[in-house]
């Protein structure tokens, strides 16, 4: 089991899932809104989430219906969980990890990687880029 699947379990507060299937089920089973606590418990801002993962006024309307993340939110948090984990990985602390989600970069155009975790397609050229910085191919 990869340290990325144990942090998913521990920090979102899941069964710690084992294989990327089991990451898959925990997004199609949908997380609950509980999530976005623990994402801000790892130091995710309130206006990062409104705009990475769901608007504060969705988040409320969803708590007080008692329904779960969509398919699509709980996606979003898995991705926002993933790349921390990554930078985190790479920077060896959750304090330089999100200082490094959050500074702007030449090769995202000026944008920072949090900025760019909005797609799919932006979330795999962060995941690239902090992967090139692991194996000292870019800073």
């Amino acid at each position: 089991m990869s340290v990325l699947h144990r942090q998913i379990g521990e920090w979102l507060g899941v069964p710690v899932p084992k294989t990327d299937q089991q990451m898959l089920d925990i997004v199609e089973r949908q997380l609950p809104t509980s999530a976005i606590n623990r994402l801000v418990a790892l130091g995710i801002t309130r206006p990062e989430i409104d705009s990475l993962v769901i608007p504060l006024r969705t988040l409320q309307h969803r708590r007080s219906r008692r329904e779960k993340l969509t398919v699509e939110e709980s996606d979003r948090v898995l991705r926002v969980a993933r790349l921390l984990s990554q930078a985190e990985s790479v920077y060896e602390s959750r304090e330089r990890a999100l200082a490094w989600l959050r500074r702007p970069h030449p090769r995202l155009r000026g944008r920072t990687p949090l900025e760019t975790l909005k797609t799919d397609t932006g979330s795999r050229l962060v995941e690239e880029l902090l992967v090139q910085i692991d194996e000292g191919m870019f800073v």
